[in-house]
């Protein structure tokens, strides 16, 4: 029987309890915060998205693109969902989405409490690591409550996001002082701020958008959703999307910019066909009226305004020419990207401990025998959808596996 020790209570750290002591290991949980599970609380809304039926490897973006998908064969979303019905989350399925049939994230946190309580797991809270040294075959970890001694450690920290849930990026530093190199991390699935100053008028308004993303004036690449404007800039589903490539280009001083589609479900030739039509048959309204039921009344105005067109100005006087300028705006509207929001408004880090030196078969460090990486500490973010989840069900089943007195 190995002495195994796992450094976080999260997503990843509890699965890599539960497999661990499934391999008859003497197995000990250390986390900082008062309880385990937190940040699995807040996920899907409280809902718990815990995977996704689509597992599509640019799902998951890191500087190996290939670690992800050889991890997640380890350990899939078909074994993630047998798993937790094993523990009694019935799945629901929702668009390839996947979420417990309670629709509370508190039956993920709860299961796996019961489980661990079950397998004897000791579960040591607010007891926050500082050290890890080996010393000789052991592994001595320095913490605010004492000293702990294990046979093998299994790093399951978290990355930046989420502070208030326990994710203080203390883990990339354990990594780094046992000889890891941390590829820089930085805010993902994030809101975008930027310096246009009409951004105070459209805040609030939501609506359908096709964005392109551009990095040093070339396509990197592009998504489709609903966009939220905000007084700092833009956010929604598809901005959280890109957030990860728009933070890591802007942290190596790149210029950063999207080219957002205000009607993506209308081409360009028979969007001016439509507003021409619109001010022919309405002439003696005013070009912000004609917009009416076609934009968000604060997106009319602002467009307007960046086409060079004032809202006041009467359709009968308006040149088609003006109509396509119009028409380029709502089609192709020019952002410049400033920075990213904090990690506090973060779901996930991008970053993180290089795959290069884990091996991705067992997640054991190639560095130093006996340690284990699992979840966002590695270099690799996921998408929104569960992928997040399930990378971190994926690498704690695959680290609790290998650990210890299991098949090495």
């Amino acid at each position: 029987m190995s002495n195994v020790i796992i450094v976080g209570g999260g997503a990843s750290g509890l699965v890599a309890a539960i497999f661990a002591a499934r391999q008859k290991n003497k197995v000990t949980v250390l986390e900082h915060k008062d309880k385990i599970g937190k940040k699995i609380l807040t996920t899907g809304n409280g809902k718990c998205n815990y995977t996704n039926l689509n597992q599509r490897p640019e799902c998951y973006r890191s500087n190996d693109t290939s670690f992800a998908m050889k991890v997640l064969s380890r350990f899939d979303v078909n074994q993630t969902i047998d798993f937790f019905k094993e523990l009694g989350v019935y799945p629901k399925e929702k668009k390839g989405y996947v979420y417990p049939n309670s629709e509370q994230a508190s039956s993920v946190v709860e299961v796996l409490r019961l489980e661990l309580l079950q397998l004897k797991v000791r579960i040591c809270c607010e007891v926050h690591a500082e050290r890890i040294v080996k010393v000789r075959n052991q592994f001595l970890i320095t913490t605010n409550k004492g000293e702990y001694t294990a046979d093998q450690v299994i790093l399951a920290t978290g990355g930046c996001a989420s502070l208030k849930l326990g994710s203080d990026g203390s883990g990339y530093e354990l990594a780094k002082n046992l000889g890891h190199r941390i590829i820089k991390p930085l805010p993902a699935l994030v809101q975008l701020k930027s310096d246009s100053k009409y951004f105070k008028t459209l805040a609030g308004v939501r609506t359908e958008a096709r964005i392109q993303l551009y990095i040093n004036n070339k396509y990197a690449a592009k998504e489709q959703g609903e966009l939220l404007l905000a007084s700092y800039g833009v956010s929604g589903i598809p901005v959280l999307q890109l957030s990860r490539y728009a933070s890591r280009a802007l942290s190596e001083n790149k210029k950063v910019y999207f080219l957002i589609d205000y009607l993506p479900a209308i081409k360009e030739a028979d969007a001016l066909q439509l507003l021409w039509e619109r001010i022919k048959r309405n002439p003696a309204r005013t070009m912000e009226e004609a917009l009416i039921g076609l934009l968000n009344n604060k997106l009319a105005y602002i467009s307007l305004k960046e086409a060079g067109i004032e809202p006041t100005v009467l359709c009968n006087t308006i040149h088609k020419n003006k109509l396509q300028a119009l028409v380029n705006q709502l089609k192709e509207w020019r952002v410049a990207i400033t920075e990213p929001n904090s990690f506090d408004q973060a779901q996930v880090s991008s970053g993180g401990v290089d795959t290069l030196e884990i091996n991705p078969d067992t997640l054991e460090s190639k560095m130093v025998k006996g340690i284990y990486f699992t979840g966002e500490l590695i270099d690799v973010d996921g998408a929104c959808g569960g992928y997040n989840l399930q990378w971190a069900w994926s690498t704690g089943a695959v680290a609790g596996m290998n650990c210890g007195d299991g098949e090495r």
